[in-house]
């Protein structure tokens, strides 16, 4: 086996098993358990399955630190197609990485908020609810800014892939208007919150581009490039 299979089979493993991990952290950590606008249920259910809670917390941090070892592993593949655009996709995914990890702050905080510490006595419950909500909130923005650097990094890896000459080019151009899409999607929250309609196209166009690139990489792994292209 190459140095060059290796190393993409090693990148489709880490991505998918981020991709698992990723979709592990929002159904076991947040999508059962948030309530968006409804502060009291919220904090119900925060403070019925604080363990299940505090998981889906530590499981999204290891999907961020495993999407910049995919990144890391992409950018040691692809670097020969073009080292300066594969640096740029992987500072891209880096502050992606770290946006998330930030916001991932307030989701420590809305817990803490509903923990019944003796120094949160000077707040009523209605105020520490709607506070722990308002951290979810914030988490939530942050998480969405996270997406336009999640996004940008779509269009120069799909380039790379596209003109490699050892992966197919179809994934290239899935994972360039995949960009396109997902970036639309983080205009949609920001500006347009209760328009829904991109995201049944981003989803699952991201699902078969992202997918597709780890299950290629990590079956067939590729075939040497006839020569260096950068």
């Amino acid at each position: 086996m190459t140095p060059n299979k290796n190393t993409a089979r090693i990148a489709g493993l880490l991505y998918l098993i981020y991709i698992i991990i990723h979709v592990a952290a929002d159904v076991i950590g947040r999508s059962k358990l948030i309530v968006y606008g409804d502060a009291a249920v919220t904090a119900q259910n925060i403070m019925a399955s604080g363990g299940q809670f505090r998981i889906g917390l530590i499981i999204d941090l290891l999907a961020a630190v495993l999407f910049l070892l995919t990144a890391w592993a992409l950018y040691v593949l692809l670097k020969p197609v073009n080292k300066n655009i594969a640096l740029l996709f992987l500072l891209l995914n880096m502050s992606g990485v770290i946006i998330q990890c930030v916001s991932d702050l307030f989701l420590i905080g809305s817990q803490h908020l509903l923990s019944g510490a003796d120094y949160l006595n000077v707040f009523q419950v209605e105020q520490l609810q709607a506070l722990s909500m308002f951290s979810l909130y914030l988490y939530k923005s942050g998480f969405m800014i996270a997406q336009i650097f999640y996004g940008a990094w779509l269009f120069p890896l799909g380039y790379l892939v596209y003109k490699s000459g050892f992966i197919p080019p179809i994934l290239g151009i899935l994972l360039m208007v995949h960009c396109a899409f997902w970036l639309m999607t983080v205009l949609q929250f920001f500006l347009f919150p209760d328009f829904n309609a991109i995201t049944y196209i981003s989803y699952p166009l991201g699902f078969i581009a992202e997918f597709g690139l780890s299950l290629w990489l990590m079956i067939w792994g590729v075939k040497e490039p006839k020569a260096n292209m950068s």
